[in-house]
């Protein structure tokens, strides 16, 4: 199979895979599995694109691409799909949209999660790049963009733990979790999502430019800070925080920093 076969194939799977959450969502009432069947989606494209045989890819930096992107994406996605059983409400991203979207609400959703499944291609394309890059293996940048994602996977583990120890305090009902990472940024969990895509181009960019497709890597960073800070995941996020939590988030917001972790400013 031919590394366009291969992405086209990703496509595919993310395409058919998103339906299949647009279908889940519709029947449960719940749009929360929307992120579980894209993590998952994310992962097996990725897999797939990693593990594509080529002549002058080596098999060990293909199984170090193939670990990496596996390690992410079941991490992830296990965490939506154990919070999305756990919860009474709608994620409130998709709960404002269907508020605002009414009756074409299904329909819009629909066309929404086919957009993510082509974002999605686009990390795909970032984990080919790296996996299939050629050269002696394993090298500094393999090892390099290694112990960047296991630091954005323990790290995302850990906000999302704090967050959740957090909220399970009936004492902290109606306040913002300003506790550990979450003192230092308002989206902790977004940043380190962010940083493990930054592993990839570490590991497939060429600074003698033999590997021009590296280059293609710089996709997912790229396009998941996009996402994170201007589109899907911060605005949204932060519109509910305002309207449930008011002047307290104001204040949260006053004094710390939105998405990469800086210490607390003094107001």
């Amino acid at each position: 199979m031919s590394a366009i076969h291969t992405i086209l194939w990703s496509a595919i799977i993310l395409v058919a895979m998103m339906s299949i959450a647009w279908a889940v969502q519709k029947r449960t009432h719940q749009s929360g599995w929307a992120d579980v069947f894209w993590s998952f989606a994310i992962g097996f494209g990725g897999v797939m694109a990693a593990l594509l045989p080529m002549s002058s890819a080596p098999l060990a930096r293909q199984m170090l691409v193939t670990v990496m992107v596996t390690f992410w994406s079941v991490r992830l996605g296990h965490h939506i799909m154990t919070r999305t059983f756990a919860a009474k409400y709608e994620d409130p991203r998709y709960a404002d949209l269907r508020k605002q979207w009414g009756k074409h609400f299904q329909f819009r959703l629909f066309l929404f999660l086919q957009i993510q499944a082509l974002c999605g291609l686009g990390l795909v394309v970032s984990v080919f790049a790296a996996a299939q890059r050629p050269g002696v293996s394993p090298s500094a940048a393999d090892i390099a963009g290694l112990i960047i994602l296991i630091v954005s996977v323990v790290g995302e583990g850990v906000a999302d733990r704090q967050l959740r120890t957090f909220t399970a305090d009936k004492a902290n009902h109606g306040k913002v979790c300003d506790v550990g990472l979450w003192s230092w940024s308002r989206h902790p969990n977004y940043f380190f999502e962010w940083l493990g895509w930054v592993a990839y181009p570490i590991i497939a960019i060429d600074p003698s430019g033999a590997w021009w497709q590296g280059w293609l890597a710089l996709i997912g960073p790229v396009m998941m800070y996009w996402l994170l800070v201007y589109a899907s995941g911060i605005p949204p996020l932060e519109a509910h925080m305002l309207r449930s939590r008011g002047d307290a988030f104001r204040f949260y917001m006053a004094r710390t920093s939105a998405f990469f972790p800086l210490p607390p400013r003094k107001n």
